[in-house]
């Protein structure tokens, strides 16, 4: 029997919830969808915003701001943000995407973020994102059969593949979708004709493969998840949960989860963690109030900062690549994450607020250090903290095949990562 503390209603909602967002642009979606639900209204951002209570989101592009405001609410009231990512790594389809060698079509793809290339090898894939028509509307679409393959070459055509296999992104990652010559143009309208849309209509798209094959639980009592886009999906849906749970609680201060795009690229966009969204937004959340200069500044001092994304658990076969005395572990709850050099923003002010927050939710939590000897990767954290000014922590849930076309995670950590972030969100 399994010796999980939840009736895991939570992860199977989160299954849900990555299984309707293979891009960032249907993640945005998905999440506004549960936000509205909970009575939260979309603002936009051309638009002037009222000083009322309630809950709001924002959307721009592939990034969703939400926040709720509570009645005691002023103008120098300061906030309890949590930070995620919508995009994951994967393969984008190029402007022209029509190709094709030796009887085969195939679709020309561009590698987006950290792509482990082996793994996108014999796969089923789909291809999901936005058509752009020409009268400027943006039409989600979602293909989730299979329709793509990156076919491997044969070990017979190379006995050494075993030794160590070198996948060159141009000439070896091009997917298959079907036989005989390409036709100029034939993808786009194949996929406008899939939408209702008229393939002479679409002046622009921006497209994601994505593995088809849907989560599940794993091992004996299932208390594994095997899931695509874990990073950082997981951190997107615990946020939405801990806010809806924030605003039914009466947060003191004014909670709001910022997940943005573009991570994976480092960030450096008009929709990404290095952008001013986040900024403008929280300016103008206050500036509703009637807040003045000093009174945004005492704000956001009295503000923290939760970024939550995923990291790195004891991977059994490569213990050695691991800190020794730091062995997060899938299942163990949620991970507070420290490098001294900043690439994890994490101080020890921060690290009090995190524990204080896990022990109000009574979940577990575990710390992640990187191993000296290896390069350390980096979140929205510390770009958060440096626009800002704000105190901010770098947590996650610790999961193995990071980057891979499907990770895997203890079935719990999303239920206690969501619980931790609700009670900071809450405080």
């Amino acid at each position: 029997m399994s010796s999980s503390r939840f009736d895991r209603s939570h992860t199977d909602d989160l299954m849900s919830f990555v299984a309707e967002s293979p891009t960032a642009y249907h993640a945005v979606a998905s999440a506004a969808k549960r936000l509205e639900a909970a009575g939260f209204t979309q603002v936009r951002e051309d638009e002037a915003w009222d000083a009322q209570p309630g809950g709001r989101y924002l959307i721009s592009s592939g990034t969703i701001i939400a926040w709720y405001v509570p009645e005691q609410a002023g103008p120098a009231t300061g906030f309890r943000i949590m930070g995620a990512h919508t995009d994951s790594p994967a393969l984008q389809v190029k402007p022209i995407p029509d190709t094709g060698a030796s009887g085969w079509r195939q679709i020309a793809v561009e590698v987006y973020g950290g792509v482990p290339r082996d793994t996108w090898l014999d796969r089923d894939l789909g291809v999901s994102g936005r058509l752009v028509t020409r009268d400027g509307q943006v039409h989600l679409v979602s293909h989730g059969e299979p329709l793509l393959r990156v076919p491997r070459l044969a070990i017979h055509l190379d006995r050494e593949v075993n030794n160590g296999q070198v996948l060159d992104p141009q000439n070896h990652l091009t997917p298959v979708w079907g036989l005989g010559e390409p036709d100029e143009g034939e993808f786009i309208a194949y996929l406008a004709g899939t939408a209702g849309i008229a393939a002479e209509d679409v002046a622009g798209w921006d497209l994601v493969l994505h593995d088809v094959q849907p989560p599940a639980y794993l091992g004996r009592d299932r208390e594994l998840l095997a899931c695509p886009r874990l990073d950082n999906l997981v951190s997107v849906h615990a946020g939405v949960a801990a806010l809806i749970a924030a605003a039914e609680s009466g947060a003191e201060h004014i909670p709001v989860l910022a997940a943005f795009d573009h991570e994976e690229c480092g960030s450096e966009s008009a929709t990404g963690a290095g952008g001013p969204l986040l900024g403008t937004t929280l300016r103008r959340i206050l500036s509703a109030k009637g807040a003045q200069f000093d009174e945004i500044a005492r704000a956001m001092a009295g503000s923290v900062v939760m970024s939550s994304d995923t990291g790195h658990a004891i991977h059994p076969n490569y213990v050695d690549r691991h800190e020794p005395g730091h062995h997060p572990i899938a299942g163990g709850g949620p991970i507070l994450k420290i490098n001294v050099n900043q690439r994890y923003a994490t101080d020890g002010v921060g690290r009090a607020e995190f524990a204080r927050a896990c022990e109000r939710a009574d979940v577990p939590w575990q710390t992640y250090v990187n191993r000296n000897s290896l390069p350390c990767g980096s979140t929205i954290g510390p770009i958060t903290a440096a626009r800002l000014g704000i105190v901010t922590i770098d947590i996650g849930i610790a999961i193995l095949s990071m980057h891979s076309s499907r990770e895997l995670c203890g079935a719990d950590d999303p239920h206690y990562l969501a619980s931790a972030l609700a009670a900071f969100a809450s405080t």
